[in-house]
């Protein structure tokens, strides 16, 4: 993971995701999950982001 990658994490989950996979699912799960908390969001934005 790049550092950028990590910053877009904890900065913009929902970004991160996106840039990385696309729209899709996954861009949409990690919306929702960043829309109802922060912190679950950047939880899974790490998750898949190292895969």
């Amino acid at each position: 993971m790049s550092l950028l990658t990590i910053i877009l994490n904890i900065l913009i989950p929902p970004l991160a995701v996106f840039l990385k996979h696309g729209l899709g699912t996954t861009f949409l799960l990690n919306l929702l999950l960043t829309l109802l908390a922060w912190l679950p969001g950047v939880i899974h934005a790490f998750y898949v982001n190292s895969k």
